[in-house]
Parts: structure tokens; C-alpha cells; sequence
């Protein structure tokens, strides 16, 4: 117990110098440049970290607890590298130079305040077990915005595939862009419709010509669309369709003879004014 308590005592009275022992032996070991601001966030946080580790060693209450520092440090390195587009990977190979230099530092200092083996052994199983949690949150974390972030974009692109283009009080277009598959089936659906509603407008021009390919499915569905937006009095008119899409369409089963449809947009709207 005496000999953890001196333990103690020192990696707390040196917590910093040690930090930036850490952080600067990772980097040059690995031949990596980081902003001034992120080293010295590194180094609070290592700094924390020896903090708690060393009182962590004669608190009981303190010994079964993560530090809220490092956790936040591995979220932070988590966000940071997804915001730059960067990988998981990336973060992931400093875990075992960084730990290699923590057992070589606590073996180091073990000797000094010489440390029996179990006890040596101890400090290093803590200090696994810290580094193994802070690995963990930094991967979950990582994952969990991942899925955050392409939700978002997934549900921006999804706005910016059909968007509602106002021509005037009566008239709007309805540009298809990309690829027509049931989750922008169901965006239209579910989304664009009630906005159309809401306009109280008399022509609605859907124009394919921006669209890839449509599925046969899809293509029953965006009939089905066409169909509440003519019960709502609106006049639909198709323009753009490529030569696959009618293909598409005429094997769904669908009238196209009973729809208005023209090549481009403009004739469209000739015929209209």
C-alpha cells in the first residue's frame, strides 16, 4: 500500500510533464502533425487522465471509474475525424504505440519507487483497462454519428430530388432527379404531396427528364401519387420520360394514353398558357 501511495503521489505531481511525454512520443513515433490547439487538448486530457489514474490507486470509491475526461476526449477525436472525412482507422493506430509508451513509462517509474511485481502488474492492467474503454468509445461514438450523419444526408438528398419549383400562382414543376426507388417514392408521398396540397395550385408538371431509372414498383406508386393529386383537382402533366422509364411504366400496366405528357418542360407549359 505504501508503495502505490508514493505512486500516487508522483504521476499526480508530474501529471503534466508525463502528458506531454505521451503526446509528443506518439506523434514523433508515428511521423504525425497535429494543430498546436489539438496537442494541447491531448495533453489536458493525458493530464487528466494521470490525475485520476494515481488518485483512482488509494480512493476505492475511484478505482471501478472511468475519468469523464477521457471519455470526452475519444467522442471529441471520434466527431473530429468524421467532420474532416477522414477514418476510424486513423484514431485506432496511435492505441498501441500509445500503449506501449504508458507500460514503458509505468514500468519506468515502478522501478524508481520500487514497485513489487504485483503491483507493477496491477498499474498495468489499470491502465489497459482505460485505454481499452477509451478505444471502445471512440468506435462507438465514430459509429453512431456515422449513422447520425448519413440519415441526414440521405434525408437532404431526398429534399433535393424533388423539389418544388413555383412558375406562378397556378403552376408548379416537379423536378425528378436521380434514381427513382422506393425510399423517394415514399419521400414524394409523404412529403411533397401535402406541400402541393397546401399551394392550392390547378398544374402540377412532373418532370422526369433529371430522373435515372425507375422500378416497376416505383413506377406503380408514382401512378398512385399522380392519382391523388388529380382527387385533389390538380391537373398532372408527365414530361422528360427517357425511353427506358416509359418502358418501365407501359409494363407496370399503366395508362400513359390517360395522362398529359409532353417531351420537355417548355411545351408543357406552352400548351398550359
Amino acid at each position: 500500500m505504501a508503495s502505490l501511495l508514493r505512486f500516487s503521489n508522483y504521476i499526480i505531481e508530474h501529471a503534466n510533464s508525463h502528458a506531454e511525454k505521451v503526446v509528443d512520443t506518439v506523434l514523433s513515433q508515428m511521423n504525425i502533425t497535429i494543430p498546436n490547439w489539438e496537442r494541447e487538448q491531448a495533453i489536458t486530457m493525458y493530464d487528466e487522465l494521470f490525475q485520476f489514474f494515481g488518485a483512482s490507486l488509494i480512493n476505492k470509491e475511484e478505482r471501478d471509474k472511468v475519468p469523464e475526461a477521457l471519455i470526452e476526449w475519444s467522442k471529441k477525436n471520434s466527431k473530429m475525424q468524421l467532420d474532416s472525412g477522414k477514418e476510424i482507422y486513423e484514431i485506432v493506430v496511435r492505441y498501441p504505440p500509445t500503449r506501449d509508451i504508458l507500460h514503458d513509462m509505468l514500468t519506468t517509474i515502478s522501478q524508481e519507487l520500487n514497485l513489487n511485481i504485483e503491483e507493477h502488474s496491477y498499474l498495468i492492467k489499470r491502465i489497459n483497462q482505460l485505454l481499452d474503454i477509451s478505444l471502445n468509445e471512440t468506435f462507438f461514438t465514430f459509429q453512431r454519428l456515422s449513422e447520425e450523419y448519413k440519415k441526414e444526408t440521405q434525408q437532404e438528398l431526398l429534399e433535393l430530388s424533388a423539389p418544388i419549383v413555383p412558375v406562378t400562382n397556378d403552376i408548379i414543376i416537379l423536378p425528378l432527379i436521380g434514381y427513382i426507388d422506393q425510399m423517394k417514392s415514399e419521400y414524394i408521398m409523404n412529403h411533397v404531396v401535402p406541400r402541393i396540397a397546401d399551394l392550392k395550385v390547378k398544374y402540377v408538371i412532373a418532370d422526369y427528364s433529371g430522373a435515372a431509372t425507375i422500378q416497376t414498383e416505383n413506377a406503380l406508386f408514382l401512378n398512385n401519387i399522380g392519382k391523388m393529386l388529380r382527387l385533389m383537382g390538380i391537373h398532372v402533366i408527365i414530361t422528360g420520360l427517357r425511353t427506358e422509364s416509359v418502358q418501365t411504366i407501359v409494363n407496370s400496366g399503366m395508362d400513359l394514353a390517360a395522362v398529359d405528357s409532353y417531351a420537355t418542360v417548355k411545351q408543357a407549359l406552352d400548351l398550359i398558357k
